[in-house]
């Protein structure tokens, strides 16, 4: 299972830079990032889609197709197309979340921002996340992008990984450390 983990992630490595280079070469790397980043979000919205992505049953053609027409619906621009196209019949598209996440990460990287990834209960408003922004800013410094993500279980507060670094201040850790501590007395 982890050498699978490892060849997926060399290959979203090579692709990613790959489609970094061909977009700053053609001044397109946000029109890319913004296009890449709606495909991911399709892509974890939609069981059928990452079964597609993913089926070894699924000619390659077939793929190939079908990602060309979601892309041409969802107004994806040339490059980006033609970069799936190449992952598809290449029959990598199994990595293709990977590779969206080490362009991301490049493009990041390269611009010198830090990727703040923001656990909450419930999906935050334009208004809480610009404010988390700025908090995140004041204490870290630098440029942030800051990436929501909702989990429920959560029920309150927040998880916030930048890097390897941690801070959970949900109200589930708290019931569970409060339990703990109960268990112990």
């Amino acid at each position: 299972m982890a050498a699978d983990t490892s060849v997926v992630g060399d290959i979203a490595e090579r692709y990613g830079l790959a489609l970094y280079e061909l977009a700053d070469e053609a001044k397109c790397l946000d029109e890319v990032a913004g296009d890449l980043t709606d495909l991911k979000q399709l892509i974890a919205d939609s069981d059928a889609l990452t079964k597609l992505l993913r089926s070894p049953l699924i000619d390659r053609d077939d793929k190939a197709r079908a990602m060309t027409a979601i892309l041409e619906q969802g107004g994806a621009g040339e490059l980006t197309r033609r970069f799936v196209g190449v992952a598809a019949g290449n029959n990598r598209l199994f990595a293709l979340d990977a590779m969206i996440t080490a362009y991301l990460a490049e493009l990041a990287r390269r611009r010198g921002e830090v990727t703040a990834e923001v656990t909450s209960a419930r999906a935050l408003n334009d208004e809480q996340l610009q404010q988390l922004t700025e908090s995140l800013r004041a204490k870290l410094g630098g440029k942030i992008a800051v990436e929501p993500k909702v989990d429920p279980s959560l029920i309150g507060g927040l998880v916030v990984r930048v890097g390897s670094r941690m801070i959970d201040a949900s109200l589930k850790t708290k019931l569970q450390r409060l339990q703990y501590a109960m268990k112990g007395a």
